[in-house]
C-alpha cells in the first residue's frame, strides 16, 4: 500500500531559516521510495542533496531536483595557507541548526549536504557522516567548511522519532555506498562514524570487503559491553517509567564532552591570557542552551530507544569484526565517561588489520565538538587522505591552511623558534650575502640540500621562514620509519611527526624526490639523512654523505636549480652526554635497540657502506643549556636547467656533487665565525631588545 510523508528541507538543513522548498516520499512498495517536488519555490545558490531509500537528489535552484552528477564538478586546487574556517563555527551552531531539524516531519532517515560546506576541489572523494546517540546529522558543523574543501559530504539524518532499526540503517547506508562506488570505482568512500555511527560504518564495512572504505571512527559505541551504560540497560528495559525519570539525568550527563574543550573551540593560542580567559568564560555562557536542549534532542523515549540500538548495534558489529578489510582510523578520548574508548582503540587496534589509532588525553565524547581535534588536519597528518586506490605523496597532497600554520608554527614549535630566533642569510648570484632569503630562487623546481642540526631542530625555522617571507612552502624529504616504520604504528597521539606530514614531509625515496621535482616544487634534503641529525658526541655539524650524486642526476633531469646551505645553532641549545656507542654498551638496551629494527625499522641505504649506512633511529641523551640562535646561510645556486648530459654523465655529475657539498661546508664554516660577532646571540640580549623595539625575526644580527 502506497504511503507518503512530506519533509521539510532547509537552505543550511538545520540553520534558522524558514523552509525553502518541500519534497514528498511516497512508499512505492514494501522496499523503495520515491521523491516527488511539491512546490516550487526558488530556492537561489543552494545544493541541498536528499537521500530517501533509494533516491539521491539534489536541488538545482527553483525548487528542481538534478543528478549529484553536476555537484562533482569541483574548484581548482587549494592555495597555500587557504582558510579553511575552522574555529568559525562552534557548539552554539549545532544548537541552532539542532533546534529546527528536530522538529517532527514524519519522515524516514535521509542524506543531506551542509550548504556552508561549498564545493570542493576537484575529483573530491565522498565522505559520510554517521551520527551518534543525537542523530541529528549536524556533529561535524565544526569541520563542515574544512571538509567540504576536499570532500563531497554527506551527513545522515535520523528524525528523533524515527524507529528504524539497527540492520535498516545498516542496509540504507549500504545502498549509498554500492550506489557511489559503481560510479566511482577507483575513488575512496569514507565513513565518518561517531558513538554508535562508528559501529554502523564498521558494519557496512564487515559486509563489503571488496569496497575501498576509509573509516574513522570517533569514540564508537563497539565498547558498550565495558561501559558505565551496561548496568543501566537491563534496569531501563525492566523497571516502569518512573525510574527513568530519575536516571535520565545521569544518562544525558554522560553524553556531554568536556565544557572546557568546547568552550576552547575558536579562541586563538596568540591571545592575551586576559583576552583567553574572556572569550572562553563568554563560551561557557554560550553553551547553556546546549545542556538545556538536550533532553528536547534526546527526549525520555528517544534516548531509551537509543540506548537498545546501541545494544544491538554493538553486538551486531562486534561478531563481524573479523571481516573488516577497509583501512580504518579510530580517533579516541581518554575523558570519555560515555565509553572506555581508550581501550576500545587499542582493542580494536589489535583485532583490525589496517587500523591506526590516535588518542587525545583531554577531550570528552563529543570529541568532534570540542577543540585539539581539527579532523582534516588529523586526516592529513595520518595519511589517510587519498582520491585513489593508494596515496600518493605528491597527488594527494593538500596544502597547510592558514589555522594549521598558526597551530604548527605558534602552538607547537612557538618556544623552540622564540628560543632560537633563527637568523637567515642567502647568497646572491653575483656571490654577495644578504641577510634574508632574496638569493633563493621563487621559481621552482629547487633543491635545498644541507646538513642536518641534532633532532631535526633546524627544521621548524626553516620552513616557517620561507612560508613567512616567500610564501613558499618547502616539501621535506624525511626517513621512511616515520611513514611505515615503528614511529608511525607505535605512537598513539597526534603528534610532532604528523604535523610534518600536514606541513609537507614525504618519505625519502626516488620516486617521492623526482615527483615532487616534477611538480616545480621547492625540496628540502638532508643527504646525511638520520645519521646527521642522531650524531654522536663531537660530530656537530659533521657531514655523512653517501657517495652516490643520484640527487644530482635528480635534479638535472627537471633543470632544477640546486640551493646548498649550512646551519648552525645546536651546539647552543644542547650537549649531547650519551650516544648510541653508549647505548650499545649496555647489554639490555643494545639488544633492544637490535630488536627493533628488526622487527619493525624500516631500513635505508642498505647497500651503503661505511658511516652513512648507519642510519639507527635511537634518541641521544642531552643536557639543555641557555639557548643561543639558529644560523643559515643558503649558498650561491647552482643552476642545472640544460644540463641534461648530468642525468647519464656521473663523472660530470659528481663534480657538481662534490661542489654542492664543499659550499655546505663553507656556509657552516661562515656561520660558525660570524656568529662570534653577532651582539644578540644570547637569549638575554634578544629579550631586551624584543621588550622596546621588534618582533621576533626582526632581531638584528651580525653584519654579512
Amino acid at each position: 500500500m502506497a504511503g507518503a510523508v512530506t519533509c521539510p528541507v532547509w537552505h543550511c538543513f538545520g540553520i534558522n531559516k524558514k523552509p525553502r522548498f518541500r519534497v514528498r516520499a511516497e512508499r512505492l512498495d514494501g522496499n523503495e521510495l520515491s521523491v516527488v517536488s511539491t512546490d516550487g519555490v526558488s530556492v537561489k545558490e543552494t545544493t541541498v542533496p536528499v537521500v530517501v531509500g533509494k533516491g539521491y537528489l539534489v536541488d538545482g535552484g527553483n525548487g528542481s531536483l538534478k543528478s549529484r552528477t553536476e555537484k562533482r564538478m569541483g574548484c581548482e586546487e587549494l592555495e597555500l595557507l587557504w582558510d579553511d574556517g575552522y574555529g568559525t563555527n562552534t557548539v552554539k551552531d549545532y544548537v541552532d541548526a539542532a533546534k529546527d531539524m528536530i522538529k517532527p516531519d514524519g519522515g524516514p532517515p535521509r542524506w543531506f549536504c551542509p550548504v556552508e560546506c561549498g564545493r570542493p576541489i576537484k575529483d573530491s572523494p565522498l565522505l559520510l557522516f554517521l551520527p551518534g546517540l543525537d542523530g541529528v546529522g549536524m556533529g561535524l558543523i565544526l569541520h563542515h567548511k574544512p571538509l567540504g574543501k576536499v570532500f563531497e559530504v554527506q551527513c545522515l539524518h535520523i528524525p528523533v522519532h524515527d524507529r528504524t532499526p539497527f540492520e535498516g540503517l545498516v542496509k540504507l547506508v549500504e545502498e549509498t555506498v554500492r550506489l557511489e562506488h559503481a560510479s566511482r570505482l577507483n575513488c575512496p568512500i569514507y565513513l565518518v562514524g561517531d558513538s554508535i555511527g562508528g559501529c554502523l560504518a564498521l558494519a557496512v564495512a564487515a559486509r563489503n570487503p571488496s569496497i575501498d572504505l576509509v573509516i574513522i571512527l570517533v569514540n564508537p559505541a563497539t565498547s558498550l559491553g565495558r561501559s558505565r551504560l551496561q548496568p543501566f540497560l537491563p534496569i531501563l528495559e525492566a523497571f516502569p517509567d518512573g525510574l527513568h525519570v530519575r536516571t535520565i539525568p545521569f544518562l544525558l550527563s554522560l553524553v556531554i564532552g568536556e565544557p572546557l574543550k568546547m568552550a576552547e573551540v575558536g579562541v586563538e593560542g596568540r591571545l592575551l591570557p586576559t583576552q583567553k580567559i574572556e572569550r572562553i568564560s563568554s563560551n561557557l555562557t554560550a553553551l547553556l542552551p546546549f545542556y538545556s536542549g538536550l533532553a528536547d534532542i534526546l527526549p525520555t523515549e528517544t534516548l531509551i530507544w537509543k540506548l537498545k540500538l546501541i545494544k544491538s548495534a554493538s553486538a551486531y558489529t562486534n561478531s563481524r569484526l573479523h571481516a573488516v578489510k577497509a583501512e580504518v582510523l579510530v580517533l579516541a578520548s581518554d575523558k570519555d565517561h560515555l565509553f572506555p574508548s581508550g581501550e576500545e582503540a587499542l582493542r580494536l587496534k589489535k583485532l583490525l588489520p589496517n587500523c591506526m589509532i590516535r588518542i587525545f588525553k583531554d577531550n570528552g565524547h563529543t570529541l568532534l565538538m570540542e577543540d585539539s581535534m581539527n579532523l582534516l588536519t588529523v586526516i592529513k597528518g595520518t595519511c589517510k587522505y587519498r582520491r585513489s586506490k593508494s596515496h600518493d605523496f605528491t597527488k594527494d597532497f593538500l596544502p597547510p591552511s592558514m589555522s594549521e600554520y598558526r597551530y604548527t608554527f605558534k602552538n607547537v614549535f612557538g618556544f623552540l623558534n622564540f628560543a632560537s630566533c633563527s637568523s637567515l642569510f642567502s647568497t646572491m648570484e653575483n656571490g654577495k650575502i644578504v641577510k634574508g632569503l632574496a638569493g633563493v630562487p621563487d621559481e621552482g623546481p629547487v633543491l635545498l640540500v644541507g646538513n642536518h642540526m641534532l633532532l631535526g631542530m633546524d627544521l621548524s625555522s626553516l620552513c616557517e621562514a620561507f612560508l613567512r617571507e616567500k610564501k613558499i612552502l618547502v616539501r621535506g624529504v624525511a626517513h621512511p620509519e616515520l611513514f611505515w616504520g615503528n614511529f608511525h604504528t607505535s605512537s598513539n597521539v597526534f603528534n610532532y611527526f604528523d604535523l610534518m606530514k600536514v606541513m609537507g614531509a614525504m618519505p625519502v625515496s626516488p620516486k617521492s624526490l623526482l615527483k615532487a621535482l616534477s611538480t616545480n616544487s621547492h625540496v628540502l634534503l638532508y643527504p646525511g639523512g638520520a645519521r646527521e641529525a642522531l650524531h654522536r658526541k663531537g660530530e656537530a655539524y659533521k657531514l655523512f654523505w653517501p657517495n652516490q650524486p643520484e640527487f644530482v642526476r635528480f635534479a638535472a633531469q627537471f633543470g632544477a636549480t640546486i640551493v646548498p646551505f649550512g646551519a648552525v645553532g645546536e651546539d647552543d641549545m644542547a650537549k649531547v652526554v650519551f650516544d648510541y656507542y653508549d647505548y650499545m654498551k649496555i647489554p639490555m638496551l643494545n639488544d633492544r635497540i637490535k630488536e627493533v629494527i628488526r622487527n619493525g625499522g624500516v631500513q635505508i641505504r642498505d647497500k651503503a657502506k661505511g658511516e652513512v649506512a648507519s642510519q639507527e633511529i635511537f634518541i641521544p641523551g642531552m643536557i639543555p643549556k641557555i639557548p643561543g640562535r639558529f644560523y643559515y646561510l643558503f649558498g650561491k645556486p647552482i643552476k642545472l636547467k640544460g644540463r641534461e648530459d648530468l642525468v647519464e654523465n656521473r663523472e660530470s655529475a659528481n663534480e657538481v656533487y662534490l661542489q654542492a657539498k664543499a659550499e655546505v661546508e663553507r656556509c657552516i664554516g661562515y656561520l660558525l665565525k660570524k656568529r662570534e660577532e653577532d651582539p644578540f646571540r644570547s637569549i638575554i640580549n634578544r629579550l631586551i631588545y624584543r621588550t622596546f623595539y621588534a618582533p621576533l625575526h626582526q632581531v638584528p644580527s651580525f653584519k654579512p
